[in-house]
């Protein structure tokens, strides 16, 4: 099969095949750009409820740049990665500031804003300006590796720039965009991890691991490294008012902007309430005492996961001041609904409401 082809082959099976989504075919680039910050990391079936709700509040890049970064991240909230939303809502002002509000066309302006890489400018200019920018990503790297019959471990740099490579000289000058939406929509559908669906991909006739049935062997990856287990100690500080203390994370730290109940990680040879106690005197610079276990769960990042211990603590001694965390605050029960939360927190916050409406127990 010929490139002319190929070409020719996929964008017919995308016109006719291709999945319902809110910003494809939309033709707005802020709702593109949008799009493919949500979905690094994500996937469409999970970033689809949030970009619709986040643009019936910010429809426009005017009205994100205009917004406080707290409300972003609380309609972001639940999506993760949340340093994604903060470096959007400040490309966003940028935008505005700098570019009279029109998202950037060309490759050196719209790698100015934050959180847009090489692969999110190269999707960006292809889909919304028709720019001739080859995308690759997980999908696409399956199926250019299948396709062509690569067997080198796709986590090695040298098979990822060669997959590069293949698709820098197969993406067409006439509708670029579609042609990479199409290559992953493929990977998405039918060329999928496991199983994959053969009869029915229109590249079958010449695809190298089809024919030497290897679709199973390919794409070859490495083993990951196994990912560490922290075990983290959270105290929920509540005063004689019943209100709790939160904890703004630092912008530069992970989950930045994101609120919290103080805790950290438990250290070699310490029992968790230890740690909850030690903690809070590093955070907040006071003593606690713990009344009663409240809460443990666990919660998975992508590079490590936590089991978080969380207490209901009362303070012993001293007036809380932030002296890690960007702010403080003591808040109602119900007000926990209003800031913006990591998911793991949200489960604590979520069971303190669940208790507050029920009339049960809390005092500590």
């Amino acid at each position: 099969m010929t490139n002319t082809e190929l070409q020719s082959d996929l964008l017919a099976w995308y016109d006719q095949h291709k999945r319902d989504m809110p910003w494809r075919d939309c033709g707005d680039p802020y709702k593109i750009w949008l799009s493919e910050i949500m979905l690094q990391q994500t996937r469409v079936d999970q970033a689809t409820p949030y970009f619709n709700r986040f643009v019936e509040r910010f429809p426009t890049v005017h009205d994100l740049a205009e917004a406080d970064q707290q409300e972003v991240l609380k309609v972001w909230e639940g999506l993760g990665y949340y340093s994604r939303a903060r470096h959007l809502h400040d490309a966003a002002k940028l935008v505005v500031d700098e570019f009279d509000g029109k998202v950037p066309d060309t490759w050196d302006n719209i790698t100015e804003l934050k959180g847009v890489g090489p692969y999110t400018a190269s999707a960006i200019l292809s889909i919304a300006f028709q720019k001739k920018y080859a995308v690759v990503d997980g999908n696409v790297i399956r199926v250019l590796s299948r396709y062509l019959g690569i067997e080198d471990d796709v986590r090695a740099t040298k098979t990822k720039n060669a997959i590069q490579e293949a698709a820098d000289e197969l993406i067409p000058e006439d509708r670029p965009g579609d042609f990479n939406q199409a290559l992953m929509e493929l990977g998405a559908t039918i060329c999928t991890p496991s199983n994959p669906d053969c009869e029915k991909c229109p590249l079958q006739g010449s695809c190298v691991a089809h024919k030497t049935v290897k679709t199973d062997e390919i794409p070859y990856k490495s083993p990951k490294k196994k990912r560490p287990h922290h075990q983290i100690g959270v105290g929920i500080v509540m005063n004689e008012d019943k209100e709790v203390l939160i904890a703004l994370r630092p912008e530069d730290a992970m989950l930045g902007g994101m609120w919290e109940f103080p805790g950290g990680k438990q250290e070699e040879d310490e029992e968790i309430k230890q740690t909850v106690i030690r903690e809070l005197k590093e955070e907040l610079g006071v003593d606690v005492a713990i009344t009663k276990p409240f809460m443990k769960l666990d919660h998975a990042y992508s590079h490590f996961k936590i089991t978080m211990h969380a207490y209901l603590c009362e303070l012993v001694d001293g007036r809380p001041e932030p002296q890690s965390s960007q702010e403080i605050k003591w808040i109602s029960i119900d007000e926990l609904e209003d800031y913006p939360f990591p998911k793991a927190n949200r489960q604590l916050t979520d069971k303190l409401m669940n208790l507050d409406k029920g009339q049960q127990e809390l005092e500590i």
